[in-house]
């Protein structure tokens, strides 16, 4: 059995580079056409899944067609509450946002937001009931929810979370305790 782990394609707070957790987009025009064009991801036959936000459901129609897929909201990227949908040059001289940044978020969450921890607890309790299958599973989600898993999975590899994050529509593929990525 394969998990396919795949970043939804870009969007325009990628774009722009926004915090963007919660905030429903849809993918950018050059999002559509990066996924458009790109060379198809060999899954054979599989489950699909998605965090049920709209940039996540476009990129599983784009690389796959119209297939039957679950929501599992679990897969949602983390809430960046108070800073959701600005950028680090918007929030730089916030008070809140420098105090945010000076303690670890991992466990701080932003004001009104999610800690990094808080995430990855409600991200690895999903992936563990979808590792159970025995079957092949594509999960299209986020670049937080991919690091986190894949940082929880394999520590020996020693980087941390956000070096983990595949760029929009590329990801990684596990298999019995291995993981390739899918560029």
């Amino acid at each position: 059995m394969t998990v396919f782990l795949i970043r939804h394609g870009r969007t325009l707070a990628n774009e722009q580079h926004l915090y963007c957790g919660s905030t429903d987009l849809p993918l950018s025009r050059a999002g559509r056409e990066a996924l458009a064009n790109r060379p198809p991801i060999d899954v054979g036959t599989a489950r699909f899944i998605t965090s049920g936000m709209r940039r996540c459901n476009e990129t599983l129609a784009l690389l796959f067609g119209d297939v039957p897929y679950e929501v599992v909201r679990d897969f949602r990227e983390i809430d960046f509450g108070a800073f959701e949908m600005k950028s680090y040059e918007m929030l730089r001289d916030d008070p809140a946002y420098q105090a945010w940044l000076s303690r670890d978020p991992e466990i701080s969450p932003p004001p009104g937001g999610e800690s990094g921890a808080e995430m990855t607890r409600r991200v690895l309790a999903a992936y563990k009931a979808v590792e159970g299958r025995k079957e092949n599973t594509v999960i299209v989600t986020h670049g937080g929810v991919i690091a986190a898993i894949m940082a929880s999975l394999f520590p020996e590899e020693g980087k941390n979370r956000y070096r983990w994050q595949p760029k929009p529509g590329e990801g990684y593929a596990i298999t019995g305790g291995a993981y390739s990525a899918i560029p």
